[in-house]
């Protein structure tokens, strides 16, 4: 198990071809149905989505056993189409392989022994390789900006750094800062939890300008005029 989360379970498994050396390294990330789930804030996030059929609308809304096995595969379907669109627009996440009702295949990032690569908040940078991960950092954040979206959970345990670069993770609850009506307060509520990460590992204060990063960030997203 690489990894247990609010809404979801990742491991690790190794895919080959037959008869061929050929072989690769995937995280398989499943989705738990809402009642075993530590994430239980389903309605704010999904705000601006709907499904396509009423009847699917209609269970989800008054969660019935099939409503809630839907939330679950909607996490999933929600997971790898925007993570397909990040990857295509050159924002650093990992690559998504399949998806299969709950579970989604993604790219692993570690390392070939099985190592998986740390996260954000296990790293104790230097000033220099510190700037630079805030540099990347603001660059990921300004990406998904101008595709209309925030991580909408963004902090420290969701950003992984392989071999020097970024990788952002835990996607599902994307938010479309235009179509949610919380569009904003998810977008500055990113901000300030990645900000206080690179301020507690002692980023300058004149490298962090909170209020600035926010305007730009909603500027690039449509949400202000530039």
């Amino acid at each position: 198990m690489l990894k247990t989360g609010k809404e979801a379970d990742v491991e690790l498994i190794r895919r080959s071809v037959p008869g061929t050396a050929r072989e690769c390294l995937l995280a398989a990330k499943r989705y738990r149905a809402p009642d075993h789930r530590r994430f239980h804030r389903d309605a704010e996030y999904l705000e601006g989505r709907r499904m396509r059929k009423s009847r699917e609308n209609r269970a989800m809304s008054v969660s019935s056993s099939f409503g809630r096995g839907l939330l679950a595969e909607q996490w999933a379907v929600a997971e790898f189409r925007v993570l397909g669109e990040l990857r295509s627009a050159g924002i650093p996440v990992p690559y998504p392989v399949q998806r299969v009702g709950t579970e989604v295949l993604l790219e692993f990032v570690g390392d070939a022994d099985g190592s998986p690569a740390p996260r954000l908040a296990e790293l104790r940078p230097t000033p220099d390789v510190l700037e630079d991960l805030w540099i990347q950092t603001l660059s990921a954040l300004f990406g998904l900006a101008e595709q209309g979206l925030t991580h909408g959970d963004l902090s420290c345990y969701n950003v992984l750094v392989h071999n020097g670069e970024i990788v952002l993770i835990d996607l599902p609850q994307a938010v479309d800062v235009v179509a949610n009506p919380s569009g904003t307060r998810y977008l500055e509520r990113d901000v300030r939890n990645i900000t206080d990460w690179f301020r507690s590992r002692g980023l300058p204060e004149d490298r962090i300008d909170l209020p600035e990063v926010s305007r730009s960030l909603s500027q690039a997203a449509r949400l202000l005029p530039r």
